[in-house]
């Protein structure tokens, strides 16, 4: 600072401290409202001025100097000039000029960011209803963004991940997702979520959701109420079928035709209801449901086994271990088609290891067997002919009983005489 002589003492401070305008850079999202401040340390009565990015004046001290509502004073001393400025819009960003009318005119520059608050999302590409099988492209669109925004899918709850594109639109952004999908039933009634996440929307994203309507051809299941159905008994069978659109009605049949016994099949809805089943109710059941994208069906083998002979066994635990009763065990056997020789479509296979183990000991039973005779026809056959004793071998030429005595002892005189010794 250079003063003539007799006014250095005066203004000895100010060249010290300064009369330099003090501003802050603010960011503001677009539709809100920001106060622009501008300070001095030490003002020897000079005016302070706000002008905004294209040069025009908005205040001169506490004069207004532009015909915009939007903006208002709310203080002005000869240390501070405040003004705020309401419904910002995003040509309102740009570089503030405090100005300080010294001489020469001092100035300080603030910026004020404008945060483009994103539109609402939209979700295209989706067709109701949708085809099992169906190859589609859903597409998210957020306009109006500053700086661009984030977009993110949500199958229901759990993130998916979308592709990306972001284009300029002047000072804002628009940004697209795409998400591919291959439609399935298992994509029906589910619900796609397009969230915009975006710096001024920290307390509120933006969300759009789409629920998925798909189209299928039904799948049929036969569920029955009884594992081991047995005559007198009443069985249920409930045809579980899934379809949209729903397979309604759905129909039944034995073994190729039409239900034989409508007095005792009850037909209510989805479900078969046999009362006091017999023998004649053996055959096969079919469930069969269709809607305009197809037809499924399933099928039942019903076997009914004959009634028990005994009494249910106790719910309670006896007291001591009752061991199994072998013959009552042997009886269920005639009533078991695996022995009989016709097959039980609902048999447990509870009998296939007795079975194999019986047919074993049987095997080596008559192995062992066969091992005998062979050994016992062996040995007769070595010792086979005709055999004499020592009276019998004079008989031959003698006239009685004694005479062949003796030439039984006389044969056997000389063939102790024909020995003949070897040294």
């Amino acid at each position: 600072c250079c003063f003539a002589p007799h006014l250095v003492s005066h203004l000895y401070g100010v060249c010290l401290s300064g009369q330099y305008p003090l501003v802050q850079n603010m960011t503001v999202t677009e539709g809100g409202t920001v106060n622009m401040t501008c300070r001095v340390e030490y003002n020897d009565n000079t005016s302070l001025q706000w002008s905004n990015p294209a040069q025009q004046t908005l205040f001169f001290g506490d004069k207004k100097a532009l015909r915009d509502n939007r903006i208002e004073l709310v203080r002005a001393s000869w240390t501070e000039l405040t003004i705020s400025i309401s419904d910002i819009t995003i040509s309102d960003e740009g570089m503030y000029t405090c100005s300080l009318f010294t001489m020469p005119v001092r100035t300080a520059k603030a910026y004020l960011t404008v945060l483009g608050v994103p539109e609402k999302p939209e979700i295209d590409g989706l067709t109701k209803p949708a085809l099992e099988g169906d190859q589609i492209t859903l597409t998210c669109i957020t306009q109006g963004s500053k700086p661009a925004a984030d977009l993110r899918w949500f199958r229901n709850e759990k993130e998916v991940k979308g592709a990306k594109e972001v284009n300029p639109s002047g000072k804002t952004f628009t940004v697209r997702s795409s998400l591919q999908l291959h439609v399935d039933r298992n994509d029906d009634g589910v619900a796609y979520t397009c969230r915009v996440d975006h710096v001024a929307l920290a307390q509120s994203p933006q969300l759009a959701t789409e629920v998925l309507e798909v189209h299928y051809a039904p799948r049929v299941e036969i569920i029955h109420s009884l594992a081991v159905p047995q005559e007198g008994q009443n069985l249920k069978l409930e045809c579980v079928s899934k379809g949209n659109p729903s397979p309604d009605p759905v129909m039944w049949t034995k073994d190729g035709g039409e239900l034989p016994d409508l007095d005792r099949m009850i037909v209510d809805g989805r479900e078969l209801t046999f009362t006091s089943l017999n023998k004649t109710d053996n055959g096969t059941y079919r469930c069969e449901a269709s809607n305009h994208l197809g037809t499924s069906s399933a099928e039942y083998v019903l076997y009914v086994y004959d009634a028990p002979t005994t009494p249910p066994p106790s719910t309670t635990a006896p007291l001591h271990p009752i061991p199994p009763d072998s013959t009552a065990l042997l009886g269920t056997h005639a009533s078991d088609p695996t022995v009989t020789g016709n097959g039980d479509p609902n048999a447990l296979g509870q009998h296939g290891t007795d079975h194999a183990l019986i047919g074993g000991v049987v095997a080596v039973v008559v192995f062992v067997t066969l091992c005998l005779i062979i050994v016992l026809g062996r040995y007769l056959a070595r010792h086979k002919g005709t055999y004499l004793t020592n009276e019998a071998k004079g008989a031959d030429d003698a006239p009685d009983a004694d005479t062949a005595i003796i030439n039984a002892e006389g044969n056997h005189a000389h063939a102790e005489e024909k020995k003949e010794y070897f040294i």
